[in-house]
């Protein structure tokens, strides 16, 4: 389907579209792994910088190295890895070159699996200032976490970065999502740690890294706790804050390995490249990082967590409680959202847990939605209250409370092991229907694919039409909600 958003009745269009069809949808996100861009239809001119495609999940910035760098030497590689694929910068345009035309007469394969190459329309890959110049003495490592459905400390990044190279500081913060700078004993320490955890998971399928160099050289922390860490100078006092507002956990007190004498044996994952120059030595670092499963709750609570989340660049006319409820119900249970008076454009939403703002700050911060660009961060307030109530302009109320509503998502560990954390994409899957449809329309519309020409354009329908409510063709009408994911 198909369908022109620029058109002021495209909404009710498609409601009356969907009656037949399917009374209830649920509409989510989807990232098909063959959608590929077909780069290779149209002729781009050589460029130092190539594009590739194919890669496995596993794949981490080492193996591009290990397995492109015979064609010249390497500059510079960005990770892509929930489209799994990369860019890597040549020296020369010459070097790019055997790459691309080595790709298209033989297989090139990269961690095991063939990759695909092409040149990229940049003729370099952005980077921080003074990025990988030896002379500039940058030992410091931006780090994004990307779908980070656990907590992230620095206990946990000390334990991943440490085994390759000496770690001095951590610093953690919640600008864009989840990122931490992570200060390393020297620029070679550094080196080793990009290359070898660039693109990996710190857990299974989920709080994927993206790394790059820091701007700054140097960290300056003043206390010692979840957040920050001088590992030279340990003893700077701990802070411990409140514990906040405790919540009923979806998938219990902890994972199962957890028990009352510690975390159980050790998670294997991130296995470092097999070339020595990506390790400390053979003797003082172990062929596969390990490290703790993730923590529960009580024992994260040194983190002054909020489960709030404030939301601005709301657009005046077309947002409300229910649309912001309907986008933000992807990435976690929805308490209540209050828009603010003194702050036109504002929201404030109460998550289930603080962890489902972390996933609502990664994949909804930057988005546009009708035109305007949403800033989502963690607010301050450890809960909405619902004062100052006052009418929109769309005439609906400034609060609601989502607390009991049967769209939540996350209610039970059965409904939250069924939900894909995705970002936005132009590809939205539409789910449910009643049973009162006839086999012949059941098996049309039981669940299908919307494709739209722009990730804006999905955002919007998503948001418009999540939870529509309409009503099953028959003599005592009935109604149902249909849902988008």
């Amino acid at each position: 389907f198909r369908f022109d958003t620029s058109n002021e009745n495209w909404e009710e269009r498609l409601s009356h579209v969907s009656l037949f069809v399917c009374p209830c949808i649920y509409v989510s996100f989807l990232v098909p792994e063959m959608y590929t861009c077909a780069l290779d239809s149209h002729r781009i001119s050589p460029s130092p910088v190539v594009h590739v495609r194919g890669l496995c999940e596993a794949v981490v910035e080492a193996d591009l190295i290990d397995a492109l760098e015979k064609f010249g030497p390497i500059c510079y590689v960005m990770m892509m890895p929930f489209k799994r694929q990369a860019l890597v910068e040549f020296s020369t345009v010459e070097s790019a070159d055997r790459c691309v035309s080595c790709g298209a007469k033989e297989p090139v394969y990269i961690a095991g699996q063939q990759a695909y190459f092409n040149y990229s329309t940049s003729k370099r890959i952005t980077r921080p200032t003074n990025a990988d110049n030896p002379n500039s003495g940058n030992k410091v490592l931006l780090l994004s976490i990307q779908n980070p459905l656990y907590p992230i400390t620095t206990d946990v990044l000390y334990t991943v970065c440490n085994p390759i190279g000496s770690v001095l500081r951590i610093v953690i913060f919640k600008r864009n999502g989840i990122q931490a700078m992570v200060e390393f004993e020297s620029v070679q320490c550094a080196q080793k740690a990009k290359a070898a955890l660039n693109g990996a998971d710190i857990y299974a399928g989920c709080c994927t890294l993206k790394i790059e160099y820091a701007r700054p050289t140097r960290l300056n922390v003043i206390k010692n706790d979840n957040e920050s860490w001088d590992y030279t100078k340990p003893y700077l006092v701990r802070r411990d804050r409140g514990k906040g507002r405790q919540r009923q956990a979806i998938l219990g007190e902890h994972p199962s390995s957890y028990s009352e004498n510690g975390y159980g044996p050790p998670c294997p994952l991130l296995p470092l490249p097999g070339n020595s120059r990506y390790k400390l030595t053979s003797v003082d670092a172990p062929d596969m990082v390990s490290y703790p499963l993730p923590q529960s709750s009580s024992s994260y609570s040194g983190h002054a967590p909020s489960s709030v989340a404030m939301v601005s660049g709301l657009h005046p006319s077309k947002m409300n409680c229910t649309r912001i409820f309907n986008l933000f119900c992807l990435y976690g249970n929805i308490e209540k959202v209050k828009f603010m008076k003194s702050v036109p454009g504002t929201a404030l939403v109460e998550m289930g847990d603080e962890y489902a703002v972390d996933r609502a700050i990664t994949h909804l911060n930057s988005i546009k939605v009708f035109g305007k660009r949403l800033n989502v961060c963690v607010s301050k307030q450890h809960a909405v209250i619902p004062s100052q109530v006052f009418e929109l302009e769309d005439g609906s109320s400034s609060y609601k409370d989502f607390a009991m509503t049967r769209n939540n998502r996350f209610s039970s560990a059965g409904q939250a092991s069924k939900n894909i954390i995705q970002p936005p994409s132009a590809v939205l899957h539409y789910y449910n229907v009643p049973p009162c449809i006839s086999q012949e329309h059941l098996l049309r519309t039981i669940s299908g694919l919307l494709e739209f020409d722009s990730k804006t354009e999905a955002v919007e329908v998503l948001t418009v039409l999540n939870h529509y409510q309409i009503r099953i063709p028959s003599k005592s009408p009935v109604p149902a909600n249909r849902k988008l994911n």
